[in-house]
């Protein structure tokens, strides 16, 4: 059975407030999702790790609510358990990755340039 893949831009995603910052309480008033489950979550999902403030306070980003959105669609929508979701969202996030690293893989011709100029350069001390 195939499962019907999430558009980019849910009902939740369009009306989230133009910020730079969240905190626990907005995340949680915007995702319908309380804030106790959002600290269990951390928890459970190694990706999910929002940045704390010099207060210790929880700060979350545009990309924290994202994922929170596709936990959560996941999870209540698609009927996933929490390992279906940790094995899903790991292996989307192996994938964006790899798809980087393609991008930033030098040809053997620079690497081996820049290991001649970083002789050179040790040659001079």
């Amino acid at each position: 059975m195939q499962r019907a893949k999430a558009s980019k831009s849910s009902p939740e995603q369009k009306k989230l407030p133009d910020k730079l910052f969240y905190k626990i309480g907005e995340v949680s008033r915007i995702t319908k999702v309380e804030s106790y489950v959002l600290r269990y979550w951390e928890t459970e999902f190694p990706f999910l790790r929002p940045r704390k403030n010099k207060s210790g306070q929880r700060v979350y980003v545009r990309k924290d609510l994202d994922l929170i959105i596709r936990i959560k669609e996941l999870l209540y929508d698609h009927k996933y358990t929490i390992e279906g979701v940790r094995l899903r969202l790991g292996t989307e996030d192996i994938k964006e990755v790899k798809e980087e690293k393609v991008d930033a893989v030098l040809s053997p011709g620079s690497m081996q340039y820049i290991r001649n100029r970083l002789r050179e350069i040790l040659e001079q001390f």
